[in-house]
């Protein structure tokens, strides 16, 4: 039996992977994008934490494999420096943001 219960994540354009496994990225980020794109939410801002940088290099792996995502960057200071990744997302997969 496994105690990993799934719970319903609100839509803000913030996501916090602290809470997260590892091996749930993938579809996590991947579902997280489209929910955003159907509200019209074109910024996403990935906290990952800064530790030895796993989980940031692999947010960026699938950031770079999503065709809705048209960059990313680290967050400034204010947004969580090298601990968080801001995506900025296109509705069309390949066009530039709206």
């Amino acid at each position: 039996m496994s105690d990993h219960k799934p719970h319903r994540l609100e839509i803000t354009g913030v996501l916090d992977l602290h809470h997260f496994r590892p091996k749930d990225l993938s579809t996590l980020i991947d579902e997280y994008i489209d929910a955003c794109l159907e509200k019209e939410i074109y910024q996403v801002r990935f906290i990952h934490g800064k530790g030895i940088g796993n989980i940031r290099r692999s947010v960026h792996a699938l950031l770079d494999r999503n065709p809705h995502v048209t960059g990313y960057q680290l967050a400034d200071g204010s947004g969580g420096s090298w601990g968080a990744t801001i995506a900025n997302l296109s509705p069309e997969p390949g066009e530039s943001e709206p």
